[in-house]
């Protein structure tokens, strides 16, 4: 039995390790919030407010804290029939996009991804649930990377 769900002999190409910067600030950014809205809790005198407090913030520090691993885990490869999108450490997740089945490519740019020079690419296919997304693909190579899935798509579809 294999541990680790893995493909032989493929090659990943990574995202950008600038990508864990706004991840990093996301998560900072959510558990401070969280953790001010429980500093209401102080009010009552109880103790388990100031322990809900520190949980928070403890919990927040780890998610901080190994999000860079996690962003090292996301990749992707061109095979020969589909787009492979590898994403998460404990849990495993692998998407197989087949070329022909591509509808829409969408490179989304937000700000603080934008000031890093990165985007976001997302694939939209005939299924209902196939929210693939590869983030923090550097801006030139998202375009590139579109414009060749897009041809990959189409040669595809003509074949049908």
């Amino acid at each position: 039995m294999t541990t680790r769900l893995d493909l032989d002999g493929a090659t990943w190409t990574r995202i950008s390790p600038k990508y864990k910067w706004p991840e990093m600030a996301s998560y900072a950014l959510s558990g401070l919030v969280v953790a001010a809205l429980s500093a209401l809790t102080w009010f009552s005198g109880a103790w388990w407010g100031y322990a809900l407090t520190a949980a928070i913030l403890v919990v927040t520090i780890l998610v901080v804290g190994f999000t860079p691993r996690r962003v090292r885990a996301i990749g992707y490869q061109l095979r020969e029939d589909d787009l492979l999108v590898r994403r998460g450490i404990l849990f495993l997740r692998f998407v197989a996009v087949p070329y022909g089945r591509m509808q829409l490519i969408d490179v989304n740019r937000g700000p603080v991804v934008r000031a890093l020079g990165l985007s976001d690419l997302k694939f939209v296919t005939a299924a209902a649930s196939s929210a693939v997304t590869i983030p923090g693909v550097p801006a030139e190579e998202a375009e590139r990377l579109r414009d060749r899935l897009v041809e990959l798509a189409e040669s595809r579809r003509a074949g049908l």
